[in-house]
């Protein structure tokens, strides 16, 4: 038990993206072409996926990515806004 308290929370976080249909809402124009970046272990990794791709993809205004909380939704009962 001690060792398992000792690892830190794994607060999950997944990086995705594509291109969507306008500016207006968020509706992918092409499922089939998301670019799932990655599942990172923290805010932190996922922040720097996601500040690269973007960052990357500047010159298409359509083209968003997007950091989810996964944490949030496999454990939403403890979550207490950590990120």
């Amino acid at each position: 038990m001690d060792e398992e308290r000792a690892r830190p929370d794994q607060l999950l976080h997944l990086v995705f993206g594509g291109e969507l249909e306008s500016l207006r809402k968020v509706r992918f124009r092409d499922l089939s072409a998301l670019d799932v970046v990655g599942i990172y272990p923290n805010y932190a990794e996922a922040y720097a996926a996601w500040k690269e791709k973007a960052q990357m993809t500047v010159d298409n205004a359509q083209m968003r990515y997007f950091i989810v909380h996964l944490h949030r939704l496999l454990e939403p009962e403890t979550d207490n806004a950590k990120s």
